[in-house]
């Protein structure tokens, strides 16, 4: 995802400098998009490196965000704006109490994009992009030039409820594909159907009580729409099992659960999901 948002970047006119820990002075990366093919070629600079630096977009896997910006810490400052692009929750609140001084802004996005290989990357589906930062209502001044190469997309005022609800619906979706080895598609069928509704019986409530309320029909229903119209994906959770890679279930399933059991509420299809992807995947553990 990082290589697909660098090339729309680049694209539009922005200098852009990848961060890589194996390569030389320059990168080059391979873009499949819309039936084409382009190449583009970026400077690479490794974390250990002095020059500071003032915007950074951070899209790895949910467990290697603090890592990521640890890795380079040295080289933000007061006025450093780093955006955070990964799937779940949880992985922000490290950084701001490891490093307040800099600014972090929250993002999601529904782009389609996967790795062929080491920097080739096939543009599977136009999403659209949100960025956002926690009681900010107006974008900061570098959003005019993110928003005309990133498109569409936009600034969200509300960042926290479009994350809890992509959240939700990645609870609803990514467990059982993971653990049944399926496409979105099945879960539309029984016997997966029927678990989709009870997780989103459970889902709700936990959103509610965290202050974005919607009803288990609502989800429910929000759930269906997007199985339908990605009937023949397979969730990123199930491709880092087949793949044989530590999955985000902690960063999802498990900060739902957290959250959960702050509130005195109970997930029972939930915890099983967690635990048997622990025993069947690979997750990380407990924070």
């Amino acid at each position: 995802m990082g290589c697909l948002f660098a090339c729309a970047l680049q694209r539009a006119g922005l200098g852009v400098t990848l961060l890589s820990r194996e390569h030389g002075a320059q990168v080059s990366v391979l873009l499949d998009a819309n039936g084409c093919r382009q190449q583009l070629t970026f400077p690479s600079s490794r974390p250990e490196d002095a020059a500071p630096i003032s915007h950074m977009l951070v899209t790895t896997k949910a467990y290697d965000v603090h890592a990521a910006v640890a890795s380079v810490a040295h080289r933000l400052d007061a006025c450093s704006q780093v955006v955070l692009l990964a799937n779940g929750l949880g992985y922000a609140d490290s950084l701001y109490r490891s490093f307040p001084h800099v600014d972090f802004y929250l993002g999601a996005t529904t782009e389609g994009a996967f790795r062929v290989r080491p920097f080739h990357v096939r543009h599977a589906g136009r999403g659209f992009t949100r960025i956002g930062r926690p009681g900010q209502a107006e974008p900061p001044q570098w959003f005019r030039s993110w928003s005309q190469a990133v498109h569409p997309g936009g600034w969200d005022s509300e960042i926290q409820r479009t994350l809890w609800l992509k959240l939700a619906l990645n609870c609803a979706i990514n467990p059982l594909t993971a653990l049944h080895r399926c496409r979105n598609g099945e879960l539309a069928r029984p016997p997966l159907a029927g678990q989709v509704l009870q997780l989103c019986g459970e889902i709700a409530p936990v959103c509610t009580a965290e202050g974005f309320p919607i009803g288990a029909e609502a989800l429910h229903q929000q759930v269906r729409e997007v199985v339908e119209a990605t009937a023949a994906n397979q969730s990123s959770m199930l491709q880092d099992v087949l793949a044989g890679r530590q999955t985000e279930a902690d960063y999802i399933t498990g900060y739902l659960l957290a959250a959960a059991r702050r509130h005195g509420l109970h997930a029972p299809l939930n915890e099983a999901l967690l635990a048997n992807l622990r025993e069947h995947g690979r997750t990380v553990p407990d924070h």
